[in-house]
């Protein structure tokens, strides 16, 4: 486990670095139209019609989220003031998920409906399997909680995967079809939201590879 646990956080190290690496090399590029993230965020809500939801400025490097809660699109400040492949991507594709809301996406509506008890579960998951596996002959049931823990947070990040492609989906569409970005930039947008992507891609894999093997002690000591 050690073993494939180490190969899969070396993946997870080098796709995170690629990525932050095109973010650097795109965010140098600007665009032809020489819209901000911020005006392309508003333009594509409205384009959807969608006008109950905020584009706001959040701070830190790479903190774009939309929140279906208080139903606000966040930007982070180079996003949000950028006017470069990078900001017009990030920004369409957060919009993708204001748009998924509005049109009640089943999968972002799954996965915002088990987003409190994942957000206990994860915090606690760890623990509780090595409690699990130090109490196996004395107190099996403990590593089975953890199993059934960790496999709803392994559940919820393969959710996360249709969620974040069909944004990027949205958002290219919407970048191309309404002449954003022009044929070059659209490509360095994919290509960006491609390499994000692959992050949560190499997470689902990381913790189904963790599941199985927790399912497999649990199976050998029972």
């Amino acid at each position: 486990m050690l073993f494939y646990g180490l190969i899969f956080f070396a993946i997870s190290l080098i796709i995170s670095w690629k990525f932050k690496q095109k973010v650097k090399q795109y965010s140098e590029v600007g665009l032809s139209n020489n819209l901000s993230g911020a005006e392309i965020a508003e333009k594509m809500l409205r384009d959807n019609g969608i006008y109950d939801v905020k584009v706001i400025s959040s701070e830190g490097k790479l903190t774009d989220h939309y929140n279906p809660t208080d139903k606000t699109v966040n930007l982070s400040n180079d996003v949000y003031n950028g006017r470069n492949v990078i900001s017009a991507a990030i920004a369409a594709h957060e919009c993708g998920h204001a748009v998924q809301h509005a049109d009640a996406y089943v999968w972002l509506n799954f996965r915002s409906t088990i987003v409190p008890i994942v957000s206990i579960t994860s915090r606690w998951v760890s623990w509780v399997l090595i409690l699990g596996v130090i109490l196996m002959n004395s107190f099996p049931q403990l590593l089975l909680i953890g199993i059934i823990m960790l496999a709803g947070v392994t559940l919820f990040s393969f959710i996360t995967l249709p969620v974040e492609f069909d944004a990027s989906n949205r958002a290219m569409a919407w970048l191309n079809n309404r002449n954003i970005v022009q044929s070059n930039e659209s490509s360095m947008a994919r290509n960006a939201l491609n390499w994000a992507a692959s992050t949560y891609v190499i997470a689902a894999l990381s913790s189904l590879a963790t599941l199985l093997y927790y399912v497999s002690v649990y199976s050998r000591r029972s």
